[in-house]
């Protein structure tokens, strides 16, 4: 790493805690290497770096605090009961501060979720770092400050206080679906299915648990014929697995040939749903944490892409040119493919023919709740579709609580009902709409008032970058940690994209340099979002065979032309 000057790391403000018995500070943190961790709960790239950072919490326990800070995107991941339950959801490791209003985002100049900082003992910033697979470079450099403080360190005495979970039969349920005179529910908390009477509450049996499903989200039912039951989403474990009666789960390879596209070995799929889809003879698998849709051919034992590039973003046609943004709830109405974007907050569809349509919906920072006009309505990060009895398409609102309905001939939307914890999932049985309240714990059968909702379309919050119109130099730091090197041996070892947009007049485009000069066009005060990625890939110096890693982020930077604004744009993937 380059030598650069020190830079005081900015305190913690007044806020709410979680996991700790009381307000943390890095003062009183002092002779601790501490490590923040800028997430979000609605961002699946940030709960697979909370995955990613349990071995640090359990190797340097010690030494190493990390402390989470909760930055929002969603209107709803504002509540402090909204992240107490992500907290316990996610089984978070760590204290955590919600920072609804994103002040230390500004004070650590944050431009992405997820971004890590690292600081020393004495209270300073080492290193900052975006996106995913960055934990084992900041292991280096954990190890070389406890090397560097040794006897300064201050060991022990960790602040990390979880709240025992309650009991109950479900723990965060995700979806739920019939299978004869019963309810299959994917029982995420508790990693395990649960199979109940159609009321719900009754249980009948459960497969899975802790160490052989982990977090399952997604069901879908088999055809006859295929030697198995059930499809099983296995959302924490990057996998699918299938489930005949009740013996234990079979693991699917669906990361097979997948790396090479997907940019991450292996790929870290987290697939949210998975539905059968007779048209094509797939099972398709809503691959949330890689922004695909997946199809696996039980029969001829094949995956392959139907739609989305890894870009996370919203854009309609060719499927496979198209951007999906977190996939996750599936529901199948003959041709078409209906999908939950969530983090688009949108309603899309793939047609048999190959082409993404979207019913409903803006882009990655438009949300709310509204109705009316397909084209006018706002959701906020849904995460469950079905297709109902009279082929309208209900919606799973997450974010608003409420359950939707897209009316396809008259292409408006309605609200069904409303006050729900976190509805992530929904079907109809005998004739009743019954819902996963999943913040809830609980199956609910509310009942369904079709009314017209007329809220506010809102936009993320988050701080907008004045930009100069004309020549603007974008670069992108990446440093290899101690021990590494780029990893240069089979081609270039970076890559950076710069997604088209209607401001990037020039320099759009796939290349391989960490700088480029982008030419941003359009009059003052226009604003738009920068959609740029990049990775680096870096191995371990010396052996016969050096391990090797690589690190990925995209950004959506929410930007403003201003004839006074910088003439240079930093994002930093490891610096």
């Amino acid at each position: 790493m380059r030598a650069i000057a020190k830079v005081r790391a900015p305190e913690f403000p007044a806020g709410t805690w979680f996991n700790t018995a009381g307000p943390l500070s890095l003062r009183e943190l002092r002779g601790k290497i501490v490590l923040l961790d800028f997430w979000t709960f609605c961002c699946g790239n940030c709960l697979h770096v909370i995955d990613e950072l349990r071995s640090l919490e359990a190797d340097y326990a010690d030494e190493l605090v990390i402390v989470g800070v909760h930055s929002p995107k969603f209107e709803h991941e504002k509540s402090d009961q909204a992240v107490a339950a992500a907290t316990e959801r996610y089984e978070v490791g760590h204290p955590v501060l919600n920072d609804p209003e994103l002040y230390l985002w500004r004070q650590y100049a944050v431009r992405a979720w997820p971004t890590l900082v690292l600081i020393d003992p004495d209270g300073y910033v080492v290193a900052q770092a975006a996106g995913e697979g960055q934990s084992s470079g900041l292991r280096l450099l954990i190890d070389e400050l406890i090397e560097q403080f040794g006897d300064r360190l201050r060991r022990g005495d960790n602040p990390y206080q979880p709240l025992p979970p309650q009991p109950g039969i479900f723990r965060f349920p995700a979806r739920a679906v019939r299978d004869g005179s019963t309810l299959l529910v994917a029982d995420a908390g508790h990693h395990g299915i649960v199979r109940t009477e159609l009321d719900g509450v009754t249980e009948v049996a459960r497969y899975g648990g802790p160490g052989v499903l982990k977090e399952p989200n997604g069901l879908a039912l088999a055809p006859d014929g295929l030697g198995f039951d059930l499809v099983v989403a296995d959302t924490g474990n990057h996998r699918l697995v299938t489930l005949t009666g009740g013996t234990n789960p079979e693991p699917i390879n669906l990361q097979r040939d997948l790396s090479t596209v997907t940019g991450a070995v292996p790929p870290v799929l987290s697939p949210w749903d998975v539905a059968w889809w007779p048209a094509a003879g797939l099972f398709v698998i809503a691959a949330a944490g890689v922004h695909l849709l997946l199809g696996w051919d039980p029969v001829a034992d094949e995956v392959r892409i139907l739609a989305g590039t890894t870009v996370e973003g919203l854009k309609d046609g060719p499927a496979l040119d198209g951007w999906l943004a977190q996939p996750s709830g599936l529901a199948v109405d003959g041709d078409r493919l209906w999908f939950a974007d969530s983090e688009t907050s949108a309603l899309r569809y793939l047609s048999l023919d190959g082409t993404l349509h979207t019913a409903v919906g803006e882009g990655l920072f438009d949300f709310g709740h509204v109705d009316g006009p397909a084209r006018q309505a706002r959701l906020q990060h849904p995460l469950g579709v079905a297709v109902l009895p009279d082929g309208s398409i209900g919606i799973a609102d997450t974010y608003n609580g409420a359950i939707r309905r897209y009316h396809p001939d008259s292409d408006t939307v309605s609200t069904l009902a409303g006050e729900l914890a976190e509805p992530s999932g929904l079907l109809v049985v005998d004739g009743q709409l019954v819902v996963t309240e999943s913040a809830a714990h609980r199956l609910v059968r509310p009942a369904a008032a079709d009314a017209l909702v007329h809220g506010q379309a809102l936009r993320t919050e988050r701080p907008v970058t004045a930009l100069r119109p004309g020549p603007v130099r974008l670069l992108v730091p990446f440093e290899a940690p101690p021990g590494r090197k780029l990893d240069d041996r089979y081609g270039p070892a970076t890559r950076l994209m710069v997604s088209p947009s209607e401001l990037v007049a020039a320099g759009a485009g796939d290349g391989t340099d960490l700088t480029r000069t982008i030419e941003l066009a359009g009059a003052a005060g226009s604003e738009g979002v920068l959609q740029v990625t990049a990775q680096a890939a870096s191995c371990d110096i010396g052996g016969d065979n050096p391990a090797c890693y690589l690190a990925r982020q995209d950004w959506g930077v929410p930007i403003r032309l201003d004839p006074a604004g910088a003439e240079e744009l930093t994002l930093t993937l490891m610096g």
